[in-house]
């Protein structure tokens, strides 16, 4: 028998969850703002005892303007956010991007360059 795997760790489901509910208040409230529509939301942490979560993002467009624009929004989305967790306490949302693809690609173009 296979054990079936659970997500026990309550800062994780925060984080999740904080991540899901951040992604539709993007979608609904921003879907025409261009930089904002072009952003994936591709994970979430939680830290300092769930006081604030660091959501991460990738954008193909202008990183530095995505940046920007989601740390001008981060207030109004917090505020969407509070009306949608059922927590006592909603914690701070801080958007980084998550520059992994790019470093994937990046070692994946060294290791084909590689003379064997």
């Amino acid at each position: 028998m296979i054990k079936k795997q659970t997500n026990s760790n309550r800062s994780e489901k925060i984080a999740s969850k904080v991540q899901t509910l951040v992604a539709e208040i993007l979608q609904r409230n921003f879907s025409d703002d261009k930089l904002i529509n072009g952003v994936s939301l591709v994970g979430a942490e939680s830290h300092g005892g769930m006081q604030y979560v660091k959501i991460f993002f990738y954008a193909h467009d202008d990183i530095d303007a995505t940046q920007k624009r989601l740390d001008e929004i981060t207030k109004m989305v917090r505020f969407e956010l509070a009306q949608k967790i059922d927590q006592k306490y909603v914690p701070e949302i801080r958007f980084v991007y998550d520059d992994t693809l790019e470093r994937a690609n990046r070692i994946e173009e060294l290791l084909n360059n590689l003379d064997m």
